[in-house]
């Protein structure tokens, strides 16, 4: 994040040891190592990843829907005056989602066999790290980091990248996990977000705290931070009729969670100053 603090030792004990928690900000890190942190990022680029059914695909139609509507309101344009870029892109559903709904969308992913596939798909999509793509400065109106800046080691220099690349007043997207939620102070370890075997690459663990140090370390203000969902067990540790009395319990709590900002879904809406 850019904090010179220390880093401090937790009980959020995984298989490749604590995860460390900067005594600054509060930002907890793996420690897993380099080796063990390539193998599972391989997963992005198999052929299969990123395949949902058809019910999931409408739902992240949905929440694309809300989001792109968030960025038109905060920009004060019409989607067709609006240049957005979804970095880390994957096959491309955001980008299609938003080409649908009007904008002038493109994508960036590393993967290059799925950023291949995303282009078969008519979609607008460059292979490589965007750093590597070398756009001119203040090229796009609004840019999305959906579920990535938790496998870097080191965030900071793709979010000044990102400012480089956005108009002034542009809109930058993150989502990420919370780990200040209320998942992980019940489940703590057990959250299977931690757990880089389950979620290949995970590495990084952000707070709201440390996502608005990153943010204006990087040259943007903070325009919301919204945090959603609770969850008491993985599906896979209990009995179905815990799991049941967990999830509603959870469904309880989500309003409150939102509105204390302790949600575990966490996305972050910023300005380039």
């Amino acid at each position: 994040m850019g904090c010179e603090a220390a880093l401090e030792a937790t009980a959020l004990n995984l298989p490749e040891g604590p995860l460390r928690r900067c005594s600054g900000c509060g930002q907890l890190l793996s420690a897993v190592d380099e080796a063990r942190y390539q193998l599972t990022m391989q997963a992005f680029n198999a052929p299969d990843f990123n395949k949902p059914p058809p019910r999931e695909v409408e739902r992240r139609r949905l929440v694309a829907r809300r989001r792109l509507k968030t960025v038109s309101q905060l920009l004060k344009k019409p989607a067709a005056d609006t240049r957005v870029v979804d970095i880390g892109c994957s096959r491309g559903q955001f980008v299609g989602y938003a080409s649908d709904a009007g904008y002038l969308a493109e994508g960036v992913e590393p993967a290059p066999e799925i950023a291949a596939a995303a282009r078969k798909l008519g979609l607008n999509v460059r292979t490589g790290l965007l750093e590597e793509q070398r756009y001119a400065d203040a090229t796009f109106d609004a840019a999305s980091l959906f579920e990535v800046v938790e496998h870097l080691r080191e965030p900071l220099p793709l979010l000044r990248e990102c400012a480089r690349i956005l108009k002034p007043g542009g809109v930058l997207m993150i989502s990420t996990g919370n780990a200040a939620s209320w998942t992980v102070a019940t489940m703590g370890a057990r959250w299977d977000y931690f757990h880089i075997e389950k979620d290949g690459g995970h590495v990084s663990f952000f707070n709201l705290r440390s996502i608005a140090l990153l943010a204006r370390r990087a040259g943007f203000a903070v325009e919301r931070i919204e945090t959603a969902r609770v969850k008491f067990h993985e599906k896979s540790d209990v009995s179905g009729a815990a799991y049941t009395l967990g999830k509603i319990a959870a469904e309880l709590l989500n309003l409150p969670a939102r509105l204390a900002g302790r949600g575990h879904d966490m996305l972050a809406y910023l300005r380039r100053k």
